[in-house]
């Protein structure tokens, strides 16, 4: 049941941690046994994971169409349907299914028809279905995929985003090749700041742009045009003749990463109209279904790590253009209004949990009690996703410790409802570890860090266990009481795992998040080795076996680790960042990192750049340290773990670097690259544990 609030400015506010119990009337109601009989989580059981993710009430409140997610072991890939179920809980079954894969679902506003995206013929296009009969039709055949699709109100149009290519510039002219002369392929002329992307690879020459295409089928009409980054959902008014979107139309656009405003495009006139004008990014538009208000989120062009997004709407009527959430010291992100045109449901990170709350257009805010989560599969990073529909049902993606998202549903005045039961038959039938939170004062300045803690199936508090410090990246994340299958995988293979929200984390409002603007890695540092000594009290942790790892922005604190302390018998440096100079101009965001965390350009400021790097204190190393990237990461490019190893080698440290092959900056994008990251940083620390086969006695070489 929703809780009222109120959120003073730039505090920490405490708000309630206990996770909604949701009393269902079937199955997920199963007792987790702690039974010693019952095994333990493994490897294998990655590939029978499901869960549930962006979920969409129908129009008339009845049903909830949802992506269902399961992993397939032949093709070691995730497999994507769309499943249907009544929001009391009956008729679940699959609704678009088949060969290929199926995401983003999307009501009709009459609720007859279904739009969504499958690449079930080669390349995802958009497709439409009649609930009635069943029938469906191509509405796209396009050479790049549409995405970001959503309905005129009228239901005639749908809107999608895609990528319209350019010519690729061209530089010298080659002669003529003879007939039946083979060749090398041509050379590539770069022109841009971001060429490459992760996950993207080398960037084709364009832009995204906004198209309208008649529901029925027809030809797209594109309604945005120019060398001009577009991103993020499209809204549209209530008279279905125009649309507002977010983009960036600077004609020096790259030097402005941080800067993005709303336009408007008439399908009448084609006329574009800039709608907002604020410094920062405005972005995640949302109409309210009387037209006369526009939501979005706002945040500003401020040269620090992180400024928090706010909830802001303009009435189009007065023009009257304020914020609804300065009070809340939080990062808003997902945007919904209700079917009245009074209130707003939205989201935030709070205390390492996603929440959702209620605001009207007066800036009063309702904090619900529930906590979305399980879409984020490898740690346990905040994550989940919910919709608002008809008669003011809300579903959402439930978020627990112990497994991946279920669908549930929150009814105006009523007990929320389960709605799926996803992996009782999996998680219900193993021990899987439960999270423990914790808070400590930093040994640098006494401010109050929080953090979890994982205790290995069978756990004796008799008895003492190796310990694993995991730390998350960003640095502007937060980890949670979420689910995360390294964690448990870490867990069941017999270790305590301790993971924490050090300064600089999300979640805990703008100043903590802040506290580390030009100043990281540093006294984060502190936070995370005090609560190391806070868990050593507790006495079940072996002070002799403690272990760390740690990706991205948690792969720069790893190797600042060891090179400040020689405590950890091992450690696993994941995709880190070891030299800033070359980091800044090599990664695929360059110059947003450049202008972001720095205040001038390495040959400005080589010192600055050199201090807070790890590469700087790698003389200090002596503990084993392995290195673990993808070889297609452009975040984290592959050549600053390269330094790192070689650095190493050079020192004659005891090292190994793993690649990942095709794995971008999230590794994990297949499930055996997910087992492939867990294996190999359990079977390094195995090499240096006490009771180890190579290392009986217990001394470490």
């Amino acid at each position: 049941m929703p809780l009222k609030l109120r959120y003073p400015a730039r505090s920490r506010v405490l708000l309630n941690l206990s996770l909604t119990v949701i009393v269902s009337s079937f199955a997920l109601q199963v007792q987790i046994s702690q039974a010693a009989s019952l095994p333990v989580f493994v490897a294998e059981d990655v590939f029978e994971m499901e869960y549930a993710n962006d979920p969409q009430v129908s129009p008339n409140g009845s049903r909830v169409a949802y992506v269902r997610t399961s992993m397939d072991i032949m093709t070691d890939q995730a497999r994507r349907t769309i499943w249907v179920v009544d929001t009391n809980g009956d008729n679940h079954r699959p609704l678009v299914s088949g060969p290929g894969n199926f995401s983003s679902p999307r009501w009709s506003p009459s609720g007859d028809r279904l739009a969504y995206l499958s690449n079930r013929d080669g390349k995802n296009q958009l497709f439409v279905q009649w609930l009635d009969g069943g029938e469906t039709a191509k509405v796209t055949t396009l050479p790049q995929s549409p995405r970001s699709i959503v309905w005129s109100p009228d239901g005639k149009f749908i809107a999608f985003t895609r990528f319209v290519p350019k010519a690729s510039p061209t530089l010298a002219e080659m002669p003529a090749k003879p007939k039946g002369a083979s060749w090398a392929e041509p050379a590539t002329v770069i022109d841009r700041m971001t060429f490459r992307r992760d996950g993207g690879g080398y960037l084709p020459t364009g832009n995204n742009q906004v198209f309208v295409v008649p529901a029925d089928g027809g030809t797209p009409r594109q309604m945005s045009n120019g060398d001009y980054p577009i991103g993020g959902p499209v809204t549209w008014m209530p008279d279905s003749k125009s649309i507002i979107f977010s983009s960036n139309r600077r004609d020096d656009a790259e030097y402005h990463p941080r800067q993005t405003d709303l336009f408007s495009a008439s399908l009448v006139s084609g006329e574009l109209v800039k709608v907002t004008d604020r410094a920062g990014s405005e972005s995640n538009p949302v109409i309210s279904s009387n037209g006369r208000y526009l939501a979005y989120t706002s945040a500003a062009d401020t040269r620090q790590g992180y400024n928090r997004a706010q909830l802001r709407v303009k009435d189009l009527q007065s023009g009257e253009d304020r914020s609804l959430t300065e009070d809340l010291d939080r990062s808003v992100s997902d945007v919904q209004w209700t079917p009245d045109s009074k209130r707003l449901w939205i989201s935030f990170n709070d205390l390492g949990m996603t929440r959702v709350a209620e605001v009207d257009v007066k800036g009063r805010l309702k904090q619900s009690d529930i906590v979305l989560g399980g879409t984020a599969l490898g740690r346990p990073y905040t994550s989940g996703v919910f919709s608002v529909g008809g008669k003011g049902h809300l579903a959402f993606t439930l978020g627990r410790d112990d497994r991946p998202a279920d669908l549930a549903l929150m009814r105006p005045g009523k007990a929320p409802r389960l709605l799926t039961d996803l992996n009782s038959d999996l998680m219900g039938q193993r021990e899987m570890a439960r999270v423990e939170r914790m808070t400590w004062a930093s040994s640098h300045d006494g401010l109050e860090v929080e953090g979890w803690v994982m205790k290995p199936p069978g756990f004796d508090p008799n008895k003492t266990y190796p310990m694993i410090l995991e730390i998350h990246g960003g640095p502007h994340s937060a980890y949670g009481p979420n689910y995360s299958t390294e964690a448990q995988l870490y867990a069941a293979a017999g270790y305590v795992v301790f993971y924490t929200n050090p300064r600089g984390s999300t979640s805990y409002g703008e100043e903590f998040a802040n506290t580390i603007d030009l100043a990281y890695p540093g006294y984060d540092y502190d936070d995370l080795m005090s609560g190391v000594d806070v868990l050593l009290d507790r006495g079940y942790v072996d002070a002799n076996q403690l272990y760390v790892t740690g990706g991205s922005g948690g792969g720069v604190l790893t190797a600042w680790i060891v090179g400040k302390t020689d405590r950890f018998r091992a450690a696993v440096v994941a995709k880190p960042v070891i030299n800033w100079a070359s980091f800044v101009l090599t990664a695929d965001l360059n110059y947003y990192f450049a202008t972001t965390w720095f205040d001038a350009p390495p040959w400005e400021d080589y010192e600055s750049y050199w201090k807070r790097s790890p590469l700087s204190l790698v003389g200090n190393v002596s503990t084993p340290t392995m290195l673990l990237t993808g070889e297609a990461d452009y975040r984290t490019p592959m050549s600053e773990t390269e330094q790192y190893y070689q650095a190493l080698k050079h020192r004659g440290i005891d090292t190994l670097m793993v690649r990942i092959p095709g794995a971008s900056h999230s590794i994990y994008a297949r499930p055996s690259n997910l087992i492939a990251k867990v294996n190999n940083i359990l079977a390094w620390f195995e090499r240096y544990r006490e009771d180890s086969s190579d290392d009986q006695d217990g001394s470490t070489e």
